[in-house]
């Protein structure tokens, strides 16, 4: 590369330098060259594009989700006698959205009322006199507020009285096997609605070809029934790698996930759910504190003589946690709707809008 001195900077003004280039015939320089151009060629197309896709536009997905529960079942307990459970019964909340729950097992403490009854002992509960007990006292992990007597719980221990719902709970006593074992021949039925907004895209997990006699007999099956959004409870269980019964006993926390990864540059019907299954809470045996899923829940009466009673409930279930995600992934479509000049006319024509209630071209699908 040339320099100016200060005497001829105007003419170096005025001047161009240019590359010149030397052209080496050499076998070996020039396949070392050529495979250089290979390995990037390759990269660009192998890995760039085809791998990591990274020419294409993505999204993350929208979705809405509800759940139908359906099946019955049936106990004879000494609590509660002979009984036929409905979805009414044992699904609860009745509805849920993206979660549901399925009782499978419970402690029943029947006839209830408002009343004082010893405490169930233990450390701070087990009285010797009076005096032990507080009265206006409030455990948190207590059933009750003491009234400052110490009672007679049984003949050997003495507790301090409470004001509570008496007689209290004795939740030590689960059943060893699920009540509600029927459960695991329930199924739901999942409404899935997704949208990928950057593309305008939308689609359900009810798929455009499904019609309502398909679906009143249909229930998932990997091989044969891939998109019936219809499941057998015991099938997810199993799916998971989890035994029904087994996790009927004292409840748990099963996923329910549905995947709509796509490729828009593929055909619209490429782009499908893919559903998997597995169970969230913990059920390391090291680490057994507080297994599975419960909560309490209570069903309240009056008496001929006005007075209210109650029913309570530890329910033992699992809880079905739907969890939707996906990326959309797109060239084409994304160059063809936003870069063309009759962009609106093909997104007019790409894309159909239906009214729910248009579902089916009027059928009437019951589940």
């Amino acid at each position: 590369m040339g320099s100016c001195s200060s005497q001829s900077c105007q003419s170096c003004f005025f001047e161009y330098e240019t590359e010149r280039m030397i052209v080496v015939k050499s076998k070996v320089v020039g396949s070392v060259f050529r495979l250089i151009q290979f390995l990037i060629l390759v990269y660009v197309i192998g890995y760039v594009c085809v791998v990591q896709k990274s020419y294409q536009e993505t999204d993350s997905v929208i979705s809405s989700v509800t759940t139908k529960v359906k099946g019955t079942g049936f106990t004879n307990t000494s609590d509660l006698g002979a009984r036929v459970w409905d979805v009414a019964d044992y699904n609860i909340p009745p509805q849920g959205d993206s979660s549901f729950f399925v009782l499978t097992n419970m402690i029943v403490t029947p006839n209830q009322t408002q009343s004082t009854c010893p405490e169930l002992p233990n450390q701070s509960t087990i009285c010797m006199s009076d005096s032990d007990c507080l009265e206006g006292s409030n455990d948190v992990r207590g059933n009750g507020i003491q009234t400052g007597l110490c009672m007679n719980y049984k003949e050997t221990v003495k507790t301090c009285e409470v004001l509570s719902w008496c007689p209290l709970e004795i939740d030590i006593n689960l059943p060893e096997h699920a009540l509600l074992a029927a459960a695991e021949d329930f199924t739901v039925l999942i409404k899935n609605s997704v949208t990928y907004p950057k593309f305008n895209f939308h689609k359900r997990n009810i798929l455009p070809d499904v019609n309502s006699s398909y679906l009143k007999q249909c229930e998932f099956n990997r091989k044969t029934d891939p998109y019936c959004p219809i499941f057998r409870l015991k099938d997810m269980v199993s799916e998971a790698e989890e035994d029904f019964q087994t996790m009927a006993i004292r409840g748990g926390v099963l996923g329910i996930m549905i995947d709509w990864s796509c490729d828009l540059d593929w055909p619209e019907h490429h782009c499908g759910p893919k559903y998997s299954f597995r169970r969230l809470d913990n059920k390391i045996p090291e680490n057994n504190v507080a297994p599975g899923y419960n909560f309490r829940f209570a069903k309240y009466y009056k008496t001929t003589d006005g007075r209210e009673t109650r029913t309570l409930i530890k329910a033992y279930g699992i809880l079905f946690d739907v969890i939707v995600f996906g990326t959309v992934n797109a060239v084409c479509n994304w160059f063809l709707l936003t870069c063309t000049k009759r962009r609106d006319y093909y997104s007019k024509h790409k894309f159909t809008y239906l009214d729910n209630t248009d579902d089916n071209a009027g059928e009437s699908v019951s589940y």
